[in-house]
């Protein structure tokens, strides 16, 4: 090789580890849900093109977990639910909300014994939040003397406020503390024993839900032993989709990497973008997606990522993710009155709006 090749390769290389050396790690929490999609497809897609950040990414395999771990200040992000963020917040207020993950994205998954009563129509995108499974729920009650348990991803989330509103709207009740009395118990289940939830309380006869984020609802249509009843973007509509699991990072991280984390943010919006571009395409593109997904969950099949991603569902979208501040109130309040938050909060407090992202 000349030496002058030779030279510039040297130069090119000590240039890039000194690069590497300047860059602020950012290390980042999440759950094995497709409301975090945008996280996998960020740090694979552009972790090495980021010049300001070291993106780390870890899983976790549950809520409190995540809760735990984020409050420790070890890492710089976490991808919370909004009820769970706002009751973190009101413990202890040392981080703030910096923007969305995704917006809508979650379903109630019924099984056959409640199916018998309400007969879905075969089509997913025909199956709406109507009176229909209420009023299976009210019957089961009455028949059983006891509420049905639904399995939540935790007490403290957006699901049970969905499935709270829901409820409410037909004329049914929820509980979220035993021996009260409700047509439903809601109850903790994390996301990826929720399909064994349900088929567990089938094998004993016994009538059975969830409301979880997508795609473990996905999971159980298309593996033969519950049905996706309803998505929630029907039971909370907004614009652009409701609220749902939203971005957080520390405020030692905003005080110290601020330009890193705002870089971060910004590959989070672009990965968003990604994904529905390839939810639109099709084909390889998503293909590439779901092949993502799956490196780092493989408990998700690639024919419940491609169902929960359907582009003529749109039952979870990845656009608008800056952050909403209309839309976290709808949630925090509902939140309060079916007493799945104690407190809200100041929203002005809570959101840092220097992180607003346009690609």
């Amino acid at each position: 090789m000349p030496l002058m090749k030779f030279l510039i390769l040297c130069l090119i290389i000590s240039l890039n580890l000194y690069a590497d050396k300047t860059k602020k790690r950012i290390h980042a929490l999440y759950i094995p849900l497709a409301d975090h999609y945008a996280a996998l497809v960020a740090y694979e897609k552009y972790s090495s093109q980021m010049k300001h950040a070291d993106f780390q990414i870890t899983q976790m395999k549950n809520w409190d977990l995540l809760r735990a771990y984020f409050q420790s200040g070890e890492v710089d992000m976490a991808y919370v639910m909004t009820p769970l963020a706002i009751d973190m917040f009101n413990e202890k207020p040392d981080f703030r909300w910096i923007g969305l993950m995704h917006r809508d994205g979650n379903a109630l998954a019924i099984n056959a014994l409640l199916n018998k009563d309400v007969k879905l129509k075969d089509k997913r995108a025909d199956r709406k939040p109507d009176a229909q499974v209420a009023l299976a729920l009210n019957k089961a009650y009455k028949e059983h003397h006891k509420p049905t348990q639904v399995g939540l991803p935790h007490l403290l989330s957006t699901h049970a406020v969905i499935l709270y509103k829901y409820l409410k709207d037909h004329n049914s009740s929820i509980s979220f503390i035993p021996n009260h009395k409700a047509a439903v118990l809601g109850i903790s289940v994390a996301p990826p024993k929720a399909p064994a939830f349900i088929k567990i309380k089938s094998a004993k006869a016994t009538p059975a839900a969830f409301e979880q984020s997508l795609p473990w609802a996905d999971v159980v249509e298309t593996d033969g032993y519950g049905k996706v009843a309803w998505y929630s973007k029907d039971v909370m509509p907004w614009k652009y989709g409701h609220v749902e699991c939203i971005s957080l990072a520390t405020n030692e991280a905003i005080k110290n990497k601020f330009d890193a984390l705002k870089e971060v943010q910004y590959y989070l919006h672009k990965a968003g973008e990604d994904i529905e571009q390839a939810k639109e395409k099709g084909g390889k593109s998503l293909d590439e997606i779901v092949k993502i997904v799956r490196k780092h969950i493989p408990l998700h099949t690639a024919k419940a990522i491609k169902a929960s991603l359907r582009y003529d569902l749109e039952v979870i979208n990845y656009k608008h993710l800056n952050i909403d501040k209309p839309g976290l109130k709808l949630i925090m309040d509902y939140a309060i009155e079916g007493k799945v938050l104690k407190q809200g909060l100041d929203i002005d407090l809570f959101a840092d709006e220097r992180f607003y992202i346009e690609l």
